[in-house]
């Protein structure tokens, strides 16, 4: 084993007590005071805040923990990033970044004096100032504040491609009773120690959650420490809350994990180690929730309990009795010994602190990405373009073009680029990567299986959480990525993409969080072409979380074809601070345009596709009726139905608008990417209906055309929860968007009509009827949808 630390002196184990000591004061003032920071004077109502709001119980075990990681890091030099899963203890994480002396930086109101500290008292949940959870505005955190599930996958990704990095992962014991986090502890099957860095979880096990007990702190110790070691961990266990004798069992807990940690590194990186998957060390910390806190008030325990969860102290503004128990408290850390006359950290709490600032786990750069992202060497996208020489001709697969793109990205950025899928990648025909990588593996491998070894670099394992919380942190740490996911089921991680959206949204405010890449997400095996799964694979959700999303950072694209998607890639793996959304099937579909038609297209985001039309046919004037669509089976079904009309009613006028950036199509007051009022009226026209076929819910488009002119006259046909196991046109018939209902649509509603539409309607009523019966009968689309291309009928 490697060499330990050497054990806890008494002069570290001052300075740590200490820092701990300001730290968990700072988190009290936080929650209580607005005025009398110091406490130079009595406390008297009038110092105490209107609302008491922030959550005591938990933060002084995580400032316990840190305090001793910031030991290791002056000790070691080891890079840390510190993860904390209950963000519900936020101030104690403001209040380490405060006492390193980074906090300040950032907010520059909060001096390190007494003015200083009264503004970070008055500011923490407060109007004007910041969350209650460690967040986007926490100098050293990645970890989105207030959900909880999350640390350990987050804590992960960090690590991924950093070879020099150790994440601790405090994860909470209510935290540990969600879904996400029980999935998480997975992720040692998929870490490398001779490419990638080291997890350490720490499970702190302070026996409540709000209003209960919980589940891992009441099991019998047995059982929690079989759970863990079946997970494949060694388990390192700390107990107690006797302060001198705690400090010196976790400060040891801790050098022996960190040994242990150094070893298995060392061993895989000199070329000692046989390839088995290392059992690496974690660290159960049993202490009292709100540990040094009032132990009981009125009769009822308090420290150790669901009581101390939030504010243990809640009537001081009104009761004396509770006013003289929080001074008491707040004395009890002896002030004196942790801040001087100014109010400034006295030398004996800094000198727990690294030395160097970018080496103290708020400053670390690993925390703010962007200080460490290099741009993607990217490929030639115009290079594996699909020949296009004759329009709906020949289908092609378009999500293994986006395979072959990453398939390059792998080759050009081997340390910083990584798909993340949850078994799903050759599912979805992104299996191209594969040529450059195998599957991330750390378990056994057997002679059946196939590109999958301890090398590989493709992320899968069956959690949408996991897979799309390994690329978040992998973003947030600055690297590259892309998460990728059946339609539906992107579904079952939503929460996660719309906490990333509001990160992205909130550090766009801050001038000292750096840019990072961007969260892109593509959703194939969609909706439309779910035919064969039914109904529970059927649902367009996401997109239409994303419609809701601040418009700073959502991005929403629907390219038509492969040449399209290729385009929206390389733009998309160019992009900072977005969440893009790319929606794109995995089925053969028809090539639309050429590489430079694309091009043009998705630079301009909509167009009119005038091949698709008529208007070429006529003088001046208005069409009669446009017929717009967005996503691949709707443009399908929308140049379908224009065909059929040029055929059968050729003195009909009718445009095609072919939409591949969604957010286009609002207002540029609304939204960076609107489209001027110029470019939409000579789209849609001002007064002309416009028959517009949409790969989601109808509402979205009506959202999006909230404040154009006369939005009325949008008629938007979708997915309207209608679904089941059947043919893949019968799904565009059950949703009334088939390319029939397009044409009856446009009959219905155009300005003026030729002779003939009466007879076209009853034709395509017919023709529905006509596909009822074939289906059930021959267990398959009609011949002339079936083999449908742009010259047939």
């Amino acid at each position: 084993m490697a060499e330990l630390l050497p054990k806890l002196d008494d002069s570290e184990l001052a300075s740590i007590d200490a820092w701990w000591r300001a730290n968990n004061y700072l988190t009290v003032g936080m929650i209580y005071l607005q005025a009398n920071p110091l406490l130079r004077e009595p406390l008297r109502p009038d110092h105490i805040k209107p609302r008491l709001l922030g959550h005591w119980g938990t933060s002084p075990g995580l400032a316990f923990i840190w305090a001793h990681a910031s030991r290791l890091i002056k000790r070691t030099g080891q890079k840390c990033l510190y993860v904390t899963g209950p963000g519900h203890g936020g101030p104690s994480i403001v209040g380490a970044s405060y006492l390193e002396g980074t906090y300040t930086p950032a907010f520059p109101y909060a001096t390190q004096d007494a003015e200083g500290m009264l503004k970070l008292f008055r500011t923490f949940s407060a109007p004007g100032g910041i969350p209650s959870h460690a967040s986007v505005t926490t100098p050293g955190s990645i970890h989105e504040g207030g959900e909880l599930g999350y640390a350990l996958i987050h804590a992960f990704g960090s690590v991924f491609d950093n070879p020099d990095l150790l994440t601790i992962a405090v994860v909470g014991d209510g935290e540990a009773e969600t879904g996400p986090l029980e999935g998480s502890w997975k992720g040692i099957s998929f870490l490398n120690p001779e490419r990638d860095g080291a997890v350490l979880p720490v499970l702190h096990l302070n026996g409540g959650k709000i209003a209960a007990p919980t589940v891992l702190a009441r099991k019998p110790r047995e059982e929690v420490t079989k759970l863990f070691e079946g997970h494949g961990y060694e388990v390192i266990e700390v107990e107690g809350e006797d302060t001198p004798g705690m400090h010196h069992r976790f400060a040891e807990a801790l050098a022996t994990a960190y040994a242990k940690i150094k070893d298995i590194q060392d061993a895989a990186r000199t070329g000692s180690w046989d390839g088995t998957r290392p059992v690496w060390p974690m660290i159960i910390l049993r202490s009292p929730k709100g540990w040094t806190g009032p132990k009981e008030f009125e009769g009822k325990k308090m420290e150790g309990t669901w009581r101390s969860h939030q504010v243990p102290l809640s009537g001081v503004k009104t009761d004396p009795e509770h006013l003289q128990q929080l001074e008491a408290w707040m004395r009890s850390y002896n002030l004196d010994e942790l801040f001087n006359e100014d109010g400034s950290p006295t030398d004996l709490v800094k000198s727990a602190n690294p030395d160097d600032p970018d080496m103290t786990m708020s400053g670390t750069p690993y925390a703010n990405g962007g200080k460490l992202m290099r741009p993607l060497e990217m490929p030639d996208f115009r290079a594996m373009a699909v020949a296009v020489e004759q329009r709906a001709t020949e289908r092609v697969e378009s999500t293994r073009k986006l395979g072959e793109f990453m398939r390059e990205l792998y080759r050009l950025n081997p340390e910083t680029f990584r798909l993340f899928c949850p078994d799903e990648t050759n599912s979805n025909r992104l299996g191209a990567v594969f040529e450059a990588s195998d599957r991330t593996w750390m378990e056994e491998v057997t002679d059946d299986d196939e590109k999958l070894s301890r090398n590989g670099r493709v992320m899968e394992v069956l959690s949408e959480h996991n897979t799309h919380g390994w690329l978040e942190a992998y973003n947030l740490t600055g690297r590259h990525g892309l998460f990728a996911t059946y339609e539906a089921f992107a579904m079952v991680s939503a929460s996660q993409t719309i906490q990333h959206g509001k990160w992205l949204q909130e550090a766009g405010e801050l001038d000292w969080r750096e840019s990072i890449p961007s969260l892109n997400i593509l959703l194939s095996s969609t909706a439309w072409r779910n035919d064969h799964n039914g109904f529970s694979h059927q649902g367009p959700g996401m997109l239409q979380l994303l419609l809701n999303m601040g418009p700073k950072v959502a991005r929403v694209y629907l390219p038509p074809d492969a040449n399209s998607l290729l385009w929206v890639a390389d733009h998309c793996f160019r992009s900072t601070d977005y969440v893009n959304l790319i929606v794109q099937d995995k089925q053969p579909q028809p090539q639309w345009l050429t590489m430079e038609e694309a091009i043009d297209h998705c630079t301009r985001g909509a167009s009119v596709w005038e091949w698709a039309g008529n208007e070429d046919q006529f003088g001046p004037g208005q069409p009669d009726i446009v017929l717009a669509c967005a996503g691949d089976i709707m443009t399908m079904e929308t140049v379908a139905a224009a065909e059929i009309i040029k055929a059968k009613l050729p003195a009909m006028r009718i445009r095609v608008v072919n939409v591949v950036n969604l957010m286009t199509l609002r207002r540029p007051k609304d939204h960076p990417q609107g489209m001027s009022e110029t470019l939409f009226r000579e789209l849609f026209t001002d007064t002309q209906d416009v028959v517009f076929a949409f790969h989601g819910y109808p509402g979205g488009i009506h959202q999006l055309m909230h404040g154009r002119p006369d939005a009325d006259r949008f008629r938007v046909r979708g997915f309207i929860e209608q679904g089941t196991t059947t043919t893949p046109f019968d799904m565009v018939v059950k949703n009334r968007a088939s390319r029939y209902h397009l044409v009856i649509d446009a009959i219905n509603n155009a300005k003026a009509l030729p002779a003939g539409a009466d007879d076209l309607k009853k034709w395509c009523e017919a023709q529905l009827a006509r596909h009822e019966e074939y289906i059930v009968e021959h267990l398959e689309d009609m011949p002339e949808v079936r083999d449908w291309t742009l010259s047939e009928l």
